[in-house]
């Protein structure tokens, strides 16, 4: 072994551990590889940055921008609907029909696309027929993995594959060379799926009742967090509006509607005026209200000189410096909390001559901060020795109050002897949780601090030094003149009326929300709507809402004004699970946008222009002729998708010129060379689908054409074959919610848990597999 092939190898290796952990992002990882491909000669600088030239790279952001134009001008969508209005209400037809529509389109159109497009359509089709959306939506995005299969343009593999064989002096594929032995896997698995796997689906009660339209509160189980609030007159809420009265913003209760003398007012705004003996009909805790009604907050201002006294006495308060490259930077307490695990209690951030002390859940750390932690010395120790803080010391409590002002966000808090025990944890994440409730220490009965410990218990009548928002407090004086009762809504028509509704959505595949809190993207005031739950990994959250990052593939229920829920139809990060509010943008574009994507198809079949030319003067024409504007061509682009493929054919290039793809490929044969042609052909099928569940798609293919290639030359196999046999497996992503968009996009309308793909996807995966096997030898002799 040379030391380029070494060089080579260790790159190859070290670029596979970062796409299985997931350390760092996959288009990251590519640029990497890239970068240091240059920086080490093992290529020239040319080489190294040709990705960005290759005609696949171009055709996959072309295809991306094409599939927007169909989509925007409702091409796609009058398709769907078309064939969609034959599957009646029989479920095996169902499953067939959805598959084969969703087949079809994906040949043409980029498999996530068709995914989110069809979606809201099979959604629809789930609560019409009353069959569980998880019987429906696992088939609807194997449909678009196999429709994938059936063109060059399909799916990003077939068209690097057809472009790695150019390269090495093969004849490439052409736009229809896949569909032989495309189309008849893409029938295989739609007939094994309709009479075996949908046998395999979860089929779960409560999806069945939860998503037909009048039963969604009891898929998310809305009325378990529901009650009502009866506003005394003496209240001190009465002739506020519900913004002033700030139920929802410092207790994270939303007020779903009013009962006033006999009428209804539903989804009330921020300036909703709160009026005498109101009864409020709100999601939230009930627990936590009936908690904090029982609760005694005593006067801050009164107690200043206390609480600066408390802070006299050691309280274990430390300050820390984040270390360089700390796993803490760029990341908040919601990512990464040593809360929890360390019981450590963050008090504070400073940063520069700015101080922070609340809202510091949020907060996403930096190098320059300085943190402010409660918590034993030992725990700290475990924080720097696993270097999330590079060093730490104890304060002094002049430090406390001068330059951190923290006595200005303490409290003294005494539980009522009505109140039940509490742990200590319990009480700061279930009831304080809004009011961003720390416990710092129990006041005994000599007016001293004391530490509490982990777990241990808050009883009644216990005096406690407390931190939180103190703009809020008033809020828990003014909860003992409400009345709570356990009366809960009735259903979606008590909730819902001609200009009020509730909706489902789910986030988008490219959009800016994933990661980001609710509070963080300020959704309330964007959308005007507020969201009552979110539905992540088999179960629906509905407290504490506006603190859990968004994921992609979750379901949020939404409830508002109906004009505002239809105006998500143009909102790019979401997409509505209802395809009857949904319009496209621009339909009278529809047959000029058709008649383009025509176009650029038909002088690749003849042969007379080069798939990428032809796809971008297509893209040149959807924008000239108005069917998409340029800035929702940008948007429409899969850049990870891009920057992932441009990245990594670098290293293709390293593979071969350095020998490395020989060595790899003679190891591999060296396993599989006793099988024969059909052997290798099987074995080389099956590496690359099993890698596939860590690694994305277009790495693998850029990864296994090279050694494809030598094995071919090696024993005399025809390359296409090989080839095609390694794109199709690569592009086969069923056996694992993550290793496609697609799949994460149904998790939360499906109510999916990772081992129903598992189940699902590794007999149909078996047999999509066998179906190639048999049918490449038929159509591309060996």
């Amino acid at each position: 072994m040379t030391i380029e092939i070494a060089g080579v190898m260790t790159i190859l290796f070290a670029s596979i551990i970062l796409f299985i952990k997931g350390w760092i992002r996959m288009d990251v990882v590519a640029m990497l590889v890239m970068g240091i491909l240059g920086l080490t000669g093992l290529i020239t600088p040319e080489e190294a940055l040709s990705g960005f030239s290759n005609p696949a790279v171009i055709t996959v952001w072309a295809m991306f921008i094409l599939s927007a134009a169909l989509y925007q001008t409702g091409v796609a969508r009058i398709i769907s609907r078309q064939l969609l209005n034959f599957t009646g209400t029989n479920q095996l037809k169902m499953v067939a029909l959805v598959m084969l529509t969703s087949g079809i389109m994906s040949g043409f159109i980029n498999n996530i696309g068709v995914a989110a497009l069809m979606l809201p359509v099979v959604m629809d089709l789930s609560r019409a027929t009353s069959i569980a959306p998880s019987r429906l939506l696992i088939p609807l995005v194997f449909g678009c993995h196999l429709g994938g299969l059936t063109t060059l343009i399909g799916t990003p593999p077939n068209l690097l594959i057809s472009y790695a064989l150019r390269a090495e002096g093969h004849q490439p594929f052409s736009l229809f060379d896949f569909t032989p032995v495309g189309f008849g896997a893409m029938l295989g698995g739609i007939l094994f799926m309709a009479f075996v796997g949908r046998k395999l689906l979860p089929e779960r009660d409560s999806m069945i009742k939860g998503h037909s339209k009048d039963a969604i509160p009891s898929f998310y189980a809305l009325q378990e967090r529901t009650f009502s609030l009866k506003v005394k007159p003496s209240s001190p809420l009465v002739n506020k509006t519900l913004a002033q009265s700030r139920l929802r913003a410092g207790l994270g209760i939303n007020v779903l509607s009013i009962i006033r003398e006999d009428n209804s007012i539903l989804d009330p705004g921020p300036n909703t005026t709160i009026k005498a003996h109101d009864k409020l009909f709100v999601s939230g805790r009930m627990d936590a209200i009936t908690a904090l009604q029982k609760w005694r907050i005593h006067d801050q201002q009164q107690n200043m000189d206390l609480i600066k006294h408390y802070l006299q006495w050691d309280l274990d308060i430390f300050e820390a410096v984040l270390a360089e490259k700390s796993p803490l930077e760029n990341r908040n307490l919601l990512d990464k909390d040593f809360s929890s695990r360390l019981n450590i209690n963050l008090l504070a951030v400073l940063k520069g001559q700015k101080t922070k002390r609340t809202r510091l859940r949020e907060h996403r750390f930096t190098q320059a901060d300085l943190l402010l932690l409660q918590g034993s010395a030992a725990q700290l120790e475990i924080l720097r020795k696993e270097g999330s803080i590079e060093s730490f010391r104890k304060i002094p409590p002049k430090e406390l109050t001068a330059r951190y002002r923290l006595h200005e966000v303490l409290f003294i808090l005494e539980t009522s002897a009505e109140s039940r025990t509490y742990k200590k944890e319990t009480l700061e994440e279930e009831i304080g949780n809004s009011l961003g409730l720390s416990v710092l220490a129990k006041i005994d009965s000599d007016d001293q601090p004391r530490l509490i410990e982990p777990y241990s218990e808050v009883k009644p009548g216990d005096k406690l030094l407390a931190k939180g928002f103190i703009k809020d407090l008033p809020l828990i004086s003014s909860l003992k003149d409400l009345e709570v009762s356990e009366e809960r809504i009735a259903g979606t028509q008590s909730l819902e009326s001609d200009r009020v509704q509730l909706a489902e959505v789910v986030l988008a595949p490219r959009s800016l929300m994933e990661g980001k809190t609710l509070r963080e993207v300020n959704f309330r005031k964007k959308f005007g709507l507020t969201v009552l739950a979110i539905w992540r990994e088999g179960r629906a959250h509905r407290t504490h809402l506006h603190n859990i990052p968004l994921r992609f593939g979750e379901a949020l229920l939404l409830y508002g004004q109906r004009e505002k829920i239809e105006q998500l139809n143009n909102e790019p990060d979401l997409i509505l699970l209802t395809e009857k509010t949904r319009k496209p943008i621009r339909p009278q574009k529809a047959i000029i946008s058709l008649l383009i994507m025509i176009g650029v198809l038909v002088p690749v079949v003849t042969g007379l222009v080069p798939l990428a030319i032809s796809a971008i003067i297509g893209v040149v024409a959807m924008v000239l002729t108005g069917c998409l504007k340029m800035e929702e061509a940008y948007q429409s682009i899969e850049w990870r998708s891009v920057f992932l493929i441009a990245g990594m054919l670098p290293l293709g290039i390293a593979m071969q010129k350095t020998g490395a793809a020989s060595l790899l490929a003679e190891s591999i044969l060296s396993l599989l060379g006793n099988t024969g042609p059909y052997g290798i052909i099987a074995g080389l099928y099956l590496i690359t689908s099993l890698t596939a569940l860590a690694i994305p798609p277009p790495a693998l293919v850029v990864i296994m054409s090279p050694i494809a290639l030598q094995a071919a030359a090696s024993f005399d196999i025809s390359p296409q074959s090989l080839m095609m046999a390694v794109a199709i497996a690569a592009a086969s992503t069923f056996m694992s919610p993550v290793s496609h968009p697609a799949n994460l996009l149904i998790m939360g309308p499906g109510g999916y848990k990772f081992k129903d793909f598992v189940r699902v996807g590794v007999p149909f995966n078996l047999v999509i597999m066998i179906i190639v096997l048999l049918l490449l030898p038929v159509f591309w002799p060996v």
